[in-house]
């Protein structure tokens, strides 16, 4: 017993010993190099012989010191960093407001490209300059970091939106998500990463700009000033200290506003779950809609020129359930995308397709981020969450609930899909190969979830899975020719 104690102890100790190993040898190694380098200074402070040209690195923490004692050093820093945070954060939200405007408005961003584009290539000190004629030296710093930081964020923010899934944004819009709703769920947490990036850069930038600008313009009372002061004067330890100043000021504000921004998807989405908690009033008629008919006659289907297929006709009734049984390439995925009102009938005659519908599709569309109850809360209106919960437990462990669903396996995911479909309030539920991932028993469940919150709304199914028809009490239909 003491034996095998004495073994586990051992064990604990060397994995502790191992874990402990890679952060103790990085935190030697950058006091090693940030040693290396003060030797290095030093070493060149003492060639050099003069403390006007080099000061040491002694000198300058001297000088550090005696800089923070100094009552006006508050007062010096508090007045660069409002002007140099302030210019940073209105160049930020003015550089992601325009960025969203020009993604949604094309012609927008068409309009602003040139200034942009110009506004990047110009050098800073002639921007500054410039500032100084028009607006004089108090305010320049934060205009001339607002001009600074603009482009890159600007930019930065356009590639994240234009990056931004487009599967999942067309997924949201079928399921009639708001746009408030879509923006806080998958759009900003998607352009986020960009954001962040960039970020890490343009937070120094100010920095560099704005301390610029003030040595240039030389305001009463800044840390440019006194930057200028020091070079008047040759006072090099000074220099050094207030660099030093600045430096830590820069990745205090950086440390912060990435750390802040970072888990900004975090309550973006807490914003959009609780707005899709709070759907805006409808009235009594549309809480329960109608089951809705899908009449097709003569119709071509197709994408743009592009035809899939041709003569189709098909006339169902409101309530009826059908499962298409066509080969694969024939054209059902395109009909149902088409009864959707995701792609517009090339030609022919539609009347009555479903004003609102609930689609499974071929590929899985989830927000992977979220849990599989917030993505059904998305779409569910004013189903409360324990409904949601209730339902998700005829297909899924109680464990699988409330993790995010890119952690779930390929069934569960797809399971998932089939509950959003289904309790989301439409008049048509349409499901593509909706059972293709599930084993026997979990595809007959998932069937039985199907009849048992249809609640009479017409149903479509894109299928090959013999047996489809008689789980879901539908007809089989043939609608392409061979």
């Amino acid at each position: 017993m003491t034996d095998a104690h004495n073994s586990t102890q051992t064990q604990n100790g060397s994995f502790q010993q191992r874990l402990g190993a890679p952060v103790s040898r990085s935190l030697v190694m950058r006091a090693g190099s940030v040693m290396l380098w003060l030797c290095i200074w030093q070493l060149a402070s003492v060639v050099v012989g003069s403390n006007i040209l080099l000061a040491g690195p002694f000198d300058t923490a001297v000088r550090l010191m005696q800089l923070l004692a100094d009552p006006r050093f508050l007062s010096t820093v508090a007045f660069s960093l409002v002007r140099i945070v302030g210019g940073f954060l209105v160049a930020y939200v003015v550089a992601v407001i325009l960025a969203f405007a020009a993604h949604r408005w094309p012609v927008i961003g068409q309009l602003f490209a040139p200034a942009i584009a110009t506004l990047k290539s110009v050098p800073i000190a002639c921007i500054i300059v410039l500032l100084l004629i028009w607006v004089g030296s108090r305010r320049v710093s934060g205009i001339a970091v607002f001009l600074a930081v603009f482009p890159a964020v600007y930019f930065s923010c356009a590639e994240g939106l234009a990056n931004v899934d487009p599967n999942v944004t067309e997924m949201l819009e079928v399921f009639r998500v708001r746009g408030a709703v879509r923006l806080l769920a998958h759009v900003w947490p998607s352009a986020l990463p960009y954001l962040v990036g960039t970020s890490k850069n343009v937070c120094g930038m100010a920095w560099k700009a704005g301390v610029a600008a003030e040595l240039i313009g030389s305001p009463m009372g800044s840390i440019g000033e006194r930057i200028y002061q020091s070079k008047i004067l040759l006072e090099t330890a000074d220099l050094f200290a207030w660099t030093i100043v600045v430096v830590a000021l820069s990745a205090v504000c950086e440390r912060v506003f990435v750390a802040v921004l970072s888990r900004s998807d975090v309550m973006t989405r807490r914003l959009a779950m609780l707005l899709a908690k709070n759907p805006p009033r409808v009235d009594a008629d549309d809480e329960q809609p109608v089951p809705s008919a899908v009449v097709l006659s003569d119709a071509v289907i197709g994408y743009g020129s592009d035809v899939v297929a041709t003569g189709l006709s098909l006339n169902l009734c409101p309530g009826f359930r059908a499962v298409l049984t066509d080969a694969s390439g024939m054209g059902k995925t395109t009909l149902l995308r088409t009864i959707a009102g995701l792609q517009p009938l090339i030609d022919g005659n539609a009347l009555l397709l479903p004003p609102s519908s609930s689609l499974v599709f071929q590929e899985s569309r989830l927000i992977e981020s979220l849990s599989a109850v917030d993505n059904v809360q998305l779409v569910a209106g004013r189903l409360t969450q324990s409904k949601i919960r209730a339902a998700l437990q005829e297909l899924l462990p109680a464990d699988a609930l409330d993790v995010e669903v890119s952690k779930l396996s390929g069934g569960q995911r797809r399971r998932v899909e089939i509950a959003r479909a289904l309790l989301c309030p439409s008049t048509a539920v349409l499901l593509d190969e909706p059972f293709a991932s599930l084993d026997a028993d979990t595809h007959a469940a998932a069937a039985g979830f199907v009849r048992a919150h249809l609640h009479g709304r017409t149903l479509v199914v894109a299928s090959h899975a013999v047996g489809d028809a008689a789980l879901l009490g539908a007809e089989e239909l043939t609608l392409f020719a061979q």
